[in-house]
């Protein structure tokens, strides 16, 4: 009799226990009848009738992630991998056509993915695909939604998160942007050194505009200096010519003296021809000569007369001039 009861009341307590459930939140619970539908229940507490109800299965509500890598090829017959990351979830008033109507949600998914990218991306270039991936990403969304409604997913976004060309051609594209720069860096040098070039002769196109002014200057005084040595000798009775013979013989002097203030400078005088050496000497002894006139006449242009007194008896005294 005691062993009877023990088992009622273990048998009771079981059944108690199994005729309450709790659902979690942003879950939810499809409960059966001898294996037909019975209802939907929400995150909370619930009561069924034990071995007559029970519980089919769990859905859940929240936002799910599948990633998906497809291989494919572009227009330009260059095969890469994309990685699509598809963001979805059950909508809270379609659990049965979740929980009834599709068994294996990411194997469907996968399959729609694989099936918009590798229609959208042979389409376009391989360059194009990096630049236009939102739009295979909008594409592969539509046709989600289009499909996936019907079985009670709605999808949140699609992400190309990843395109990962062979590594060949990656080389190759890193290669023709490393080109491409050179190329860049190579017009800026360039142009640098054009503009370099360009102001270095503006530099020495005023640097010589200057100098020739400086010799023009330098020679026009030189000039009006030989102009009024010429004067100054003229006015003490010397020619022209003289006094062209004295100034070029100075010049000479100043010449050899300025050479000789360098200990290493050389100066060598080849004449052309005997002749034009004698001619020379000549001309140098002829310089040397008017130069002792000029220096004579100076001298005269300078003497002072004295007057000497001579008595002779009764006779007047006779004036003489001598010169000292």
């Amino acid at each position: 009799m005691n062993v009877t009861l023990i088992i009622l009341l273990v048998f009771g307590l079981f059944i108690l226990l199994s005729s309450f459930f709790t659902v979690k939140q942003q879950t939810a619970v499809v409960v059966e009848r001898f294996g037909k539908f019975l209802s939907i229940r929400q995150s909370g507490l619930h009561l069924k009738i034990p071995m007559i109800d029970r519980i089919a299965g769990r859905v859940n509500l929240k936002i799910q992630q599948l990633d998906v890598i497809i291989e494919t090829k572009t227009k330009d017959n260059v095969f890469v991998k994309l990685k699509v990351s598809v963001q979805f979830m059950v909508v809270k008033d379609t659990v049965y056509d979740a929980f009834y109507k599709l068994e294996y949600p990411h194997d469907q998914i996968t399959s729609y993915v694989f099936d918009v990218v590798r229609a959208e991306v042979p389409k376009l270039k391989l360059d194009d695909v990096f630049e236009r991936k939102d739009d295979i990403a909008v594409a592969v969304k539509r046709e989600l939604n289009e499909a996936m409604t019907t079985y009670g997913y709605t999808i949140i976004n699609t992400l190309v998160t990843d395109i990962d060309p062979d590594i060949q051609v990656k080389n190759a594209m890193n290669r023709i942007n490393a080109a491409d720069r050179e190329k860049t860096v190579a017009e800026f040098e360039a142009e640098a050194s054009r503009i370099r070039i360009v102001a270095k002769a503006k530099a020495e196109a005023e640097s010589k505009r200057l100098q020739g002014q400086g010799i023009a200057d330098q020679r026009r005084e030189i000039a009006r200096g030989l102009v009024e040595s010429v004067d100054v000798l003229n006015k003490v009775g010397i020619n022209s010519q003289e006094a062209s013979a004295l100034i070029v013989v100075t010049q000479h002097y100043d010449t050899l003296q300025a050479i000789g203030a360098d200990t290493n400078s050389n100066l060598i005088l080849l004449p052309n021809s005997p002749q034009a050496g004698s001619d020379m000497l000549n001309n140098m002894v002829a310089s040397f000569s008017a130069s002792n006139q000029v220096g004579e006449m100076m001298k005269k242009t300078n003497r002072k007369p004295k007057v000497e007194e001579h008595h002779t008896g009764n006779q007047a005294p006779e004036t003489t001039e001598t010169e000292e």
